[in-house]
């Protein structure tokens, strides 16, 4: 299948590792131009080479922190001068730590609004007037299962997810006579470091092991196993394609099943 990437210009943000790495790898696989940014130098350098082997085109990549939005503006800027258009984009950002109402603090709530909301609405800004001009546009946001299905213990990424997943559904109306879709992605429990970051904390607030954490949420997964990030690749690879045009206010689960709801 053409999926109609060759030569588009994608930015993924947080891409030097983990999902995000992934998503750019699968978009450069099927050709497009890609530029990504994180906050470590040196992660972005590795994952760069990793990208020029996948694809036929050298990477743009710039130590970016997506909670300051002139930072942000700037490497929007400098990748629309570098490839003269933006046709892709794919928020991303680590995730809060784990913790419980009653031990989470006023900084804790803005930090994740902040490293949430705030650096989807810093690229949204900038990428979609681009977009709107070109009157095409594919802005992918990337979340988690937990806007479907609150998980006990993930207090931050249950309240401040779900309000990224409401902007996204709001653009995609707003955007969507303009050629651009707007949709949201779910993962659920993917093999990635921070995976073994999330179950190496909630290890220690429950006095268990890591190990037996990985345990527990592969008997809550009907297709026994957490996913790989190339599985979550290929379907914001998708979004993000010509074949995709119709798919759009979407908020699609990519959890091997762990959302029980219809919706």
């Amino acid at each position: 299948m053409d999926l109609g990437l060759n030569g588009r210009v994608a930015i993924i943000a947080a891409a030097s590792k983990g999902l995000g790495r992934a998503v750019a790898l699968e978009l450069a696989r099927e050709g497009a131009q890609i530029a990504i940014c994180s906050r470590s130098a040196e992660s972005l350098e590795a994952a760069a080479a990793l990208i020029a082997k996948a694809g036929s085109r050298e990477p743009f990549y710039q130590s970016v922190d997506v909670t300051d939005s002139s930072a942000v503006s700037a490497f929007v800027a400098a990748v629309e001068e570098r490839f003269g258009r933006i046709d892709i984009c794919v928020t991303n950002s680590g995730g809060p730590p784990s913790k419980l109402f009653k031990d989470t603090e006023s900084l804790d709530w803005h930090a994740a609004v902040d490293q949430l909301l705030m650096s989807t609405v810093f690229f949204a800004k900038e990428v979609l007037p681009r977009m709107q001009r070109n009157k095409w546009g594919r802005l992918i946001t990337i979340t988690s299962y937990t806007v479907k299905q609150p998980v006990d213990g993930m207090l931050l990424s249950n309240s401040v997810r779900a309000a990224v997943t409401g902007l996204a559904r709001t653009l995609a109306n707003e955007y969507g006579p303009h050629g651009i879709t707007v949709n949201n992605v779910c993962p659920g429990y993917t093999n990635t470091d921070r995976l073994g970051d999330l179950a190496g904390m909630m290890s220690k607030s429950k006095n268990t092991t890591p190990e037996a954490i990985f345990a527990d949420w592969e008997r809550q997964i009907p297709v026994g196993r957490v996913g790989t990030p190339e599985e979550f690749a290929a379907v914001v690879t998708f979004l993000a394609s010509e074949r995709a045009s119709y798919v759009n206010g979407t908020s699609i689960a990519i959890d091997g099943g762990i959302v029980r709801s219809l919706l």
